[in-house]
């Protein structure tokens, strides 16, 4: 078992399975009814996508664990997610804010991902690419129609922005492991992301009127397990009856 291969598909896993947690929060609360069931579908697509890559994690770790232990049975230390995806929805401009600085990323790294070596998790990668293209579209789409539109929903998305920024930084935190998946060609060469994901950030900023915040506070931790108080409450709720009922099945 290679713990650099294991760490690296947590990271991707966590960053779907707390983000569509968070996301199917708004069941039944959404603004309209067609919101409320796009955001659910999303929030659906992502632990799709979350199932797939923990089942995966578990097989390479060969300890005889599942995919739901490592969903439902971890401390908050042990997961390797980005604060982004932790952080609270707010209002629905705070929501789509931080879906799409997620979006945008996402999309690019998972083009990239379908070549590599790894086949499984190139398999992944072609089957959430499609996915994500949509998450994309529907994300960016609201945040120029919230930016460029009344006085009060551009104010709200821009206070979105201001908040959320000091997150995006940990899109592109690298370390040893990052290193060690790219010499095994699992993962392919990002040294473009970042520009390309500020290509399009920068982008869809400007049709909604939007401004990057200028000050340089930047907050990371959640890929070495050091989380913001959030997650502990999220976990709280996701883990509760695999911990009330250890094995219980449906």
């Amino acid at each position: 078992m290679n713990q650099a291969h294991v760490e690296f598909v947590l990271r991707i896993a966590d960053d779907s399975l707390i983000l569509g947690h968070r996301l199917s929060e708004w069941c039944g609360h959404g603004p309209v009814l067609e919101e409320d069931i796009a955001m659910t579908n999303i929030a659906l697509d992502l632990i799709g996508q979350a199932t797939s890559l923990l089942n995966h994690a578990a097989t390479l770790q060969g300890e005889g664990k599942t995919g739901d232990d490592l969903a439902f049975l971890r401390f908050d230390r042990e997961y390797r997610n980005l604060l982004l995806v932790e952080q609270p929805n707010g209002d629905f401009g705070m929501t789509m804010m931080r879906q799409f600085l997620f979006d945008a990323y996402r999309t690019i790294l998972f083009e990239r991902m379908q070549s590599s070596s790894d086949e499984m998790i190139a398999a992944i990668a072609e089957k959430s690419l499609k996915e994500t293209k949509y998450h994309l579209k529907h994300s960016s789409e609201w945040v120029i129609r919230l930016g460029d539109g009344t006085e009060e929903s551009h104010a709200r998305i821009q206070e979105s922005l201001n908040t959320l920024w000091r997150y995006a930084n940990e899109l592109f935190y690298t370390d040893a492991v990052d290193d060690e998946m790219r010499n095994a060609g699992i993962l392919p060469d990002l040294s473009d992301l970042r520009q390309q994901w500020e290509n399009t950030v920068n982008h869809v900023f400007q049709e909604a009127t939007l401004t990057i915040p200028s000050n340089n506070w930047k907050q990371e931790g959640g890929r070495k397990g050091m989380h913001s108080e959030h997650l502990g409450y999220i976990l709280a709720e996701m883990q509760y009856m695999q911990r009330a009922y250890p094995n219980m099945e449906w």
